[in-house]
């Protein structure tokens, strides 16, 4: 197989598990698990983590819900917390998930189109979706309590921040901001959910725990400060792993790729690895990134093309040997590591595009949670 990504199931649970443990005893945790479960697979990664003590799942888009239901996931609730057209809507609400509203000409469509369990979002700073008005989330609250066929199920914020520990205060100011408007919704609504924590907050601080934490990234064991997720205790759950298609000598003064980005100063000896862009493995990490072979980091040269890639396996003839061996591109062999924190950091992104880029033609391969040490 040209490429895999291997997804350890083991991994999602475990994370979760740890995330949960974290949570107050009154707190839940929901699952993120959109855009196809951050690169993981969303069915395969929902069923983890609510094996994992995750209690509710979360998307951003109405298909994405529909997916999940149409996969067997028909008992645990369901939200949607992007932006819906009049169609998806209904797709959304078709589907028994929980959508957002914080406009007051929202509630009639939301009734129209059949009804359901309504959030009501506050916007605190992020400055996207949400109204920025308090009074008008207020007007929306009543109006969703108020209007039969709707059931007004919580009230929610984003922060902008909460991955960012220098902030300025920013974060704790728009918990401040959430937990006053929270305050004014209970003295009519005391059973309301309140919910605001992302991975990030959650590990920042207790106080955002609230009723609910909304987690994604750290669900996949990947670190959503952009640092070291070992040093958090979260099991990276994704590796993206090749071979090496071909070995060939490459002389001082030959090059390798498209616009010769990687000219030899001396002999050595080069791998071919059968994937590229076209797989996920960013164009950017042309000449800024390594690969694990035979337990030892091998530099990627020359230019990252749709379907190849070529790594340095030094002068010595015998690399020769290597022609078929594993090559790790996300993920550990032997000592060694390649995060996604790391590629993110090379290329000036996040981690969370990192694996969100490994595209659908890279087929995952599930691990579960039960298989032994030495089958993952």
């Amino acid at each position: 197989m040209r490429a895999v990504a291997r997804v350890d199931l083991g991994a999602i649970e475990e994370n979760c598990r740890r995330l949960r443990g974290d949570l107050e005893a009154s707190s839940s945790l929901c699952a993120v698990v959109k855009a196809d479960g951050y690169g993981h697979g969303a069915v395969e990664a929902g069923r983890a983590a609510l094996a994992g003590g995750a209690v509710q799942l979360a998307v951003a888009a109405a298909e994405e819900a529909r997916e999940l239901r149409e996969a067997g996931l028909t008992e645990i609730p369901l939200l949607v917390m992007g932006a819906l057209t009049g169609a998806e809507m209904a797709v959304a609400l078709g589907a028994g998930a929980e959508v957002v509203l914080w406009r007051e000409d929202a509630v009639e469509r939301v009734a129209g189109a059949g009804g359901g369990r309504v959030h009501v979002k506050l916007d605190t700073g992020m400055g996207r979706l949400g109204t920025r008005d308090a009074g008008e989330a207020l007007r929306v609250v009543e109006r969703v309590a108020d209007t039969p066929g709707l059931e007004l199920a919580g009230v929610m914020t984003h922060f902008a921040t909460a991955d960012e520990l220098d902030d300025g205060g920013f974060f704790e100011r728009q918990l401040d901001a959430f937990r006053e408007f929270v305050s004014e919704v209970r003295a009519a609504h005391p059973g309301v959910t309140a919910h605001a924590a992302n991975s990030a907050a959650l590990l920042r601080s207790k106080e955002a725990h609230l009723d609910m934490a909304r987690c994604g990234i750290a669900v996949y064991g990947m670190d959503p400060f952009g640092r070291d997720p070992l040093a958090r205790r979260l099991r990276p759950a994704l590796e993206l792993r090749s071979y090496v298609a071909e070995v060939k000598l490459c002389r001082a003064g030959q090059s390798t790729g498209y616009g010769r980005r990687f000219v030899a100063e001396h002999d050595t000896w080069l791998g071919v690895l059968p994937l590229g862009y076209g797989d996920g493995f960013r164009r950017a990490l042309s000449n800024n990134a390594e690969v694990l072979v035979d337990g030892r980091r091998r530099p990627q040269v020359g230019t990252v093309s749709m379907d190849n890639v070529a790594i340095d396996l030094g002068p010595d003839p015998a690399a020769e040997g290597l022609r078929g061996a594993e090559a790790i591109v996300i993920g550990g062999q032997g000592e060694e590591l390649v995060t996604a924190e790391e590629l993110a950091t090379r290329i000036g992104t996040i981690n969370y595009e990192i694996t969100c880029g490994v595209t659908a033609r890279v087929p995952r391969l599930y691990i579960p949670a039960e298989a032994e040490e030495g089958d993952r």
